[in-house]
């Protein structure tokens, strides 16, 4: 398994869940074949961090505001956000504008603030022709309805959980949809039938760690409550290949293959930093 390499396109390496063991979470991740992984950040102020970060070790990263962040976020970080955008216009490490999106998942939300921000950041990754990482929880048919008025080059739907039908309007605009830890479990049947129905040219794989931990991971209340963690790490991806494998009746060298091209097909600029 180690000898293929793999793309997590979804990791929050700055996140204060790694500050302990950072390096330690790359080197694992590097021994089980994970070559390149996308930090996509959440706020304004990881920016910086998010940058540093992918140039330190080799990755790539994205710019954005996360929906779950809009309610404390000042609306002059959209303004950060395309400052930063124009900064680091010829990093080739900067691949997407992201983490965005809607959440209305999440009760108590402001929700016409979320869709300001979405708005305004699918205005900016077209300015600086980009294209983009999607948060999607419960608000498919909002995303879709953003992406209409203002198209952007693509992108990843971060961890999909959508219809079918909203699957394939996603995939007609350019759009990959990211499979994880939420994939493994076995009762979750509309993505295992995702997963294993949609187009070879759709599924990329991800970990959102530290979020997000595969069923082997999990750990229940009760157990959270005793104070047992699950904490995810890109070092799983392989694993969670070897389940998109299953369902799709590849082997594990085809989807290495399959769903890196479909990652450097969604995010074009990973095609020089993780060449075939």
């Amino acid at each position: 398994m180690t000898a293929l390499r793999w793309i997590d396109t979804h990791c929050h390496l700055d996140a204060p869940e790694f500050d302990a063991d950072r390096d330690a979470v790359v080197a694992r991740a590097r021994a089980a074949g994970v070559g390149m992984i996308v930090l996509p950040a959440v706020a304004a102020a990881h920016f910086e961090t998010t940058r540093r970060l992918a140039h330190e070790h080799g990755f790539a990263y994205a710019l954005g505001v996360h929906p779950l962040c809009v309610d404390r976020a000042a609306d002059e970080d959209l303004d950060r956000l395309g400052e930063a955008l124009q900064r680091w216009r010829d990093d080739p490490r900067l691949v997407a504008v992201g983490e965005i999106g809607l959440d209305f998942f999440v009760p108590g939300l402001d929700r016409p603030r979320q869709e300001r921000f979405y708005l305004a950041q699918l205005k900016l990754a077209r300015a600086a022709r980009l294209p983009v990482i999607l948060h999607v929880r419960r608000s498919a048919d909002g995303l879709l309805k953003g992406l209409r008025r203002n198209e952007v080059a693509g992108g990843i739907a971060h961890a999909f959980n959508g219809s079918p039908q909203q699957a394939a309007l996603f995939a007609e605009r350019g759009f990959r949809l990211g499979f994880g830890g939420a994939m493994t479990f076995e009762r979750a049947l509309q993505i295992r039938r995702l997963a294993s129905e949609l187009p070879d040219s759709v599924p990329v794989l991800e970990t959102d760690a530290p979020d997000i931990p595969p069923h082997w991971l999990y750990r229940t209340a009760a157990e959270r409550a005793a104070g047992a963690t699950s904490r995810n790490e890109p070092a799983e991806l392989p694993r969670i290949a070897q389940v998109l494998a299953e369902l799709r009746g590849w082997s594990l060298e085809q989807t290495a293959a399959i769903t890196a091209a479909n990652a450097r097909a969604a995010l074009p600029r990973l095609a020089a930093l993780d060449p075939p």
